[in-house]
């Protein structure tokens, strides 16, 4: 189960148009430090758009949905860091209802 923890309007910046999307998280999973080996608790976060209004939208915040957020390969781009420092980005989290999941489960 994602909960839906919020709502932004955002704009496409080839076509201008405002559209909307839901926030989803996931459920806590712990996660061990790279760099101190030191386990932390995370959460995964996606957005997906919805055709909702925006009060329409706001009363979903806490509710559920079936599925999952799972991580999942995309065209590599860069990406400059606050400190200045580049990164290469080759995967994003992506909202998966359970038809989706299990049929990825087949196929694997």
């Amino acid at each position: 189960m994602v909960q839906i923890i919020g709502f932004e309007k955002k704009k496409n910046e080839k076509t201008k148009e405002f559209f909307s999307v839901l926030i989803l998280s996931g459920d806590p999973e712990v996660m061990i430090s790279k760099s101190s080996g030191r386990p932390y608790v995370s959460v995964r976060k996606t957005s997906i758009p919805c055709s909702l209004e925006e009060n329409q939208a706001q009363a979903l915040i806490g509710k559920e949905l079936p599925g999952s957020i799972e991580r999942v390969s995309v065209t590599p781009f860069q990406l400059t860091l606050a400190s200045g420092k580049k990164v290469k980005i080759s995967s994003a989290f992506q909202y998966m209802p359970p038809e989706m999941v299990n049929d990825k489960e087949i196929t694997q």
